[in-house]
């Protein structure tokens, strides 16, 4: 009895209705099957963004990669090598690269916080896709308990056949 309790719960939990007037576990197997409970959170969350959102998205794949880090490697190295080697008299930034330095600070001032936003959404969808993982097993270790249970009655039923198989053979 507290086998059938429990799985009403986690039906419960995973169909997120009110199943008061359900009473047999068969049927809530058959009305957890016929429930679809996997969704694909990539398409509901792609819907959901702001355009903040998709850029600060588009900002964090861009600044996240090798391409942009050479990139960027690359313009202090010549933004360097200006400044000491090719223009030595007049250099507009000259040693210690202050204005360079100052560009660096903004960028990461301004780059900071939107690559955090981008994690941020991306925690939530991967919490999402947890929960939705979750609720998935779940249907699933149900479905596959019932289908144990459907196996092993068989199974004994079979085994009452053959007893009676034998004893009527035993009395011809």
């Amino acid at each position: 009895m507290s086998n059938r309790l429990s799985n009403e719960e986690i039906v419960r939990q995973i169909l997120c209705k009110d199943m008061e007037n359900i009473s047999e576990e068969e049927d809530i197997i058959h009305l957890l099957l016929n429930q679809q409970v996997a969704e694909n959170l990539n398409n509901s969350h792609q819907d959901t963004a702001t355009k903040g959102d998709r850029i600060a998205d588009r900002l964090a794949s861009v600044a996240g990669s090798w391409r942009f880090i050479l990139g960027f490697g690359a313009v202090l190295m010549l933004w360097i090598l200006i400044n000491t080697v090719v223009i030595t008299v007049h250099a507009f930034d000259p040693y210690p690269f202050i204005l360079l330095n100052l560009i660096l600070s903004c960028v990461a001032a301004l780059q900071a916080p939107v690559i955090m936003m981008s994690q941020n959404r991306q925690e939530k969808k991967d919490r999402l896709r947890a929960e939705n993982d979750y609720r998935v097993n779940l249907k699933s270790e149900l479905i596959v308990e019932d289908l144990h249970a459907k196996l092993d009655r068989l199974v004994e039923r079979q085994e009452q056949i053959y007893a009676r198989l034998e004893a009527l053979e035993v009395n011809k």
